[in-house]
């Protein structure tokens, strides 16, 4: 799709003109991070939506396995592949919760914190490569939208 305000700089574009450009942006976004992840000699395994997954359970501390598909947005059987791949790469490890023992917890392993702290890095770094152009105000706008749109999506 061509963007129509190029010839207009005031006219309004069309939701589907702003879902595109979200579309083209975050999958630039992503390429870029996958990049940066590349740059870190991080293992192939951590991938973004990986790392993802992983920050979660790190700020955790401990998490129910059934929990993690609705805190990351992913289906149960995502959260069974992830934790499956990471616990075979000995990131993740599985222990039985002691208030339910049909439910299991998820924890970082030791071996996977130096990772997880170069992983971090990677996300800062990357961050302010691509958002450090912004000012501080069209910053703060860039992420209150983003946040209203985010509210709004998981309210409905």
């Amino acid at each position: 799709m061509v963007d129509s305000r190029l010839n207009s700089p005031s006219a309004t574009p069309t939701a589907g003109q702003v879902m595109e450009k979200l579309f083209q942006t975050t999958h630039r976004l992503h390429l870029q991070f996958e990049t940066f992840l590349a740059e870190y000699d991080l293992p192939d395994y951590v991938t973004g939506p990986r790392l993802r997954f992983l920050v979660t359970v790190q700020e955790a501390g401990r998490v129910r396995m059934g929990d993690m598909a609705a805190r990351c947005g992913i289906a149960p059987r995502t959260v069974t592949q992830f934790v499956d791949a990471l616990e075979q790469a000995n990131m993740i490890v599985r222990h039985p919760d002691p208030d339910d023992r049909r439910a299991t917890l998820l924890a970082l392993t030791d071996e996977a914190l130096p990772v997880m702290a170069k992983a971090r890095a990677a996300m800062k770094e990357s961050a302010e490569k691509v958002l450090g152009l912004l000012p501080a105000d069209k910053l703060n706008q860039l992420y209150d939208i983003l946040l209203s749109l985010t509210t709004d999506s998981e309210g409905h």
